[in-house]
This record gives structure tokens, sequence and C-alpha cells, in this order.
């Protein structure tokens, strides 16, 4: 295995084709896959499975992914542990984040950093947190700053601040004339109102599609987006219903005029908010830092050990 063959093989796997990936290397078809023809050779047993779309993995590429990813690992713990050992103060931080929590966190955050460590690169990712995950697991973020339920084992979380997920009604609707603000409703009581809805791949969509299965009801979805700050405000003026974390709901007259929420009776999807990092990854000083400022600002004890 070198460096580059890596390289290829990850971007075939993620872009899901190899005309895809060779636009995104500045690599021609032909060549690239000639190349990973040349890999699999080597290897003696074929990476993908062509029959597919997209492009999959075969068992062997399977683990060659696996060793692919450790390799990857031990190459930037070794870069990160020189350039500590040079004392130097250069960097690149791949940081994960939505972009409704970017807009509420980093303004907080980054003056801060950016102060102690001027010539440090943060370079954000911005995606739901499903997808945030995922990236983080593969290596393509150093940290990330998430919310989820669940916990891919090729993480370490640390938790930074409990959520609530509630229902936010439009006072227009015909659930809001049968509850008042604030009071506890299962989510059958919407199943005939229109829903603003995240993507898939973000965390509040995966929770409302495993409610609405459980329930077995179907509502109506009136838009979908990854824009929380749209959706919130599309539902109030639109006669329409959407799950939200209450953090995105506090501090808006607008909508506290125009809206009001609801828990969720039997909701035992947990959804918090998390840093997490890869397993086994060399967290270098800024990226400590990084995350102590993140727990300072949301006033939370800085604790990066985490968990599994």
């Amino acid at each position: 295995m070198n460096l580059k063959h890596i390289q290829y093989v990850l971007t075939v796997l993620r872009e899901g084709s190899i005309t895809g990936a060779s636009k995104k290397l500045f690599v021609s078809q032909p060549a690239l896959s000639q190349t990973i023809k040349q890999i699999e050779q080597d290897l003696g047993a074929a990476i993908f499975d062509r029959s597919t779309d997209p492009i999959s993995l075969t068992s062997a590429g399977q683990r060659y992914v696996e060793a692919a990813q450790q390799i990857l690992d031990i190459d930037r713990n070794l870069r990160a542990h020189i350039a500590e050992t040079k004392k130097e103060i250069h960097g690149r931080m791949r940081v994960g984040i939505s972009a409704q929590r970017g807009i509420q966190l980093l303004p907080q955050v980054i003056p801060d950093f950016a102060r102690r460590y001027p010539f440090v690169k943060i370079e954000l990712v911005e995606h739901g947190s499903d997808t945030l995950e995922r990236l983080t697991a593969e290596g393509q973020c150093d940290l990330s700053i998430i919310t989820t339920s669940e916990k891919p084992n090729k993480l370490r979380y640390v938790l930074i601040e409990n959520e609530q997920l509630v229902l936010l009604s439009s006072r227009s609707t015909q659930l809001a004339h049968r509850f008042t603000d604030g009071e506890a409703i299962d989510i059958t009581e919407a199943k005939d109102e229109r829903f603003v809805s995240m993507l898939e791949g973000h965390s509040v969509r995966t929770i409302q599609d495993r409610l609405f299965q459980r329930h077995h009801i179907s509502p109506a979805i009136l838009m979908e987006t990854n824009n929380m700050e749209a959706a919130k405000h599309v539902a109030a003026r639109a006669g329409a219903v959407m799950l939200i974390p209450s953090v995105y709901v506090s501090g808006s007259l607008d909508l506290q005029y125009r809206t009001q929420c609801h828990p969720i009776l039997n909701n035992d999807y947990e959804r918090h908010f998390y840093l997490c990092y890869r397993k086994g990854m060399y967290l270098t000083r800024y990226m400590e830092d990084f995350a102590r400022i993140v727990c300072e600002k949301l006033g939370v004890p800085f604790n990066l050990a985490g968990e599994d």
C-alpha cells in the first residue's frame, strides 16, 4: 500500500464510481481505472464490486479499506507528533459541524482559538450529524461537533450538552387549537399536519423517521431542507409543524408569537450534543485547546477522555 493508492481507492468509494472519482482527483478515467486494476492485481483480489450502482466493496475490499484507514491514522499521528516535537504552531484542523450549530457556536469559539493559534487553518466540513459521524470515522474530519443518538465504535465521544427534541407547531394548525403551549403530546396527534422536515442524513430526520415508523403514520411533507433556521420560520408561517431541538426555538420573539412547542411523549430516542474524534488519532495541542474552548463556551467540564 502507498498513500496515493489509498487516496484513489477511498475516493472511488466515496464518489461511488471511478468516473466520479477521476473528476475529484483530476485524473483521467482510463488512468484511474488502470491504477485500481493494478492495486487489485497486487492485492490478489478484487476491491470493488463493479456490478452495483454505486460501486461497492467486496469482502477483500472492506479489509483493504480498514487497513488503509489505519495507515492514514499512523501517517497523521506521525506528522502531528513531529510538528509538536519541533514546537511548530502551524497546522490544519478539519472541524465538522452543521451550519446551524456553526452559527450558534463558532462566533464564540473561533476568535479565542485564532488568538492562541494564528497560523492554524480551520477547514469547516458542514453536513448533518449522521454524515459527519461517518466522515469522522473515515478520517475526513479531525474533530466533529454533532448531535446523535447512536455511537459508532470507531469514534470517541465527549458529551457537551443534553438536548430535548420538541414538536414546533404553527399557531394556525389544528394541533395548536387542541393543545396548549408546552403540553406534552404523542407524535400521532400530528399525523394530519404538514411537516417541514430535515433532509436525510440529519439526526433530527433520523429520529423523525423512526417515530413515524414506530407509530405507523405518514404525515404530509411540506418541505425538506438542511437549513434549520429556514425550516422553523417556514413552519411558523405556513401552518405546519416540525421536530426541532428546543435550543433552536428559545430566544426568538417571532417564533414565540407564531408558534407553540410540545415535548414528545414516549420518545426514547436520545439525542445529545457531542464532540467526537476517531479512536487512535493523536490530538495535537491545538486540537485539544479547540475542544477545551468549546466546552468553556458551553459551560461544561472539559474531559477529553470521553466515552467509547
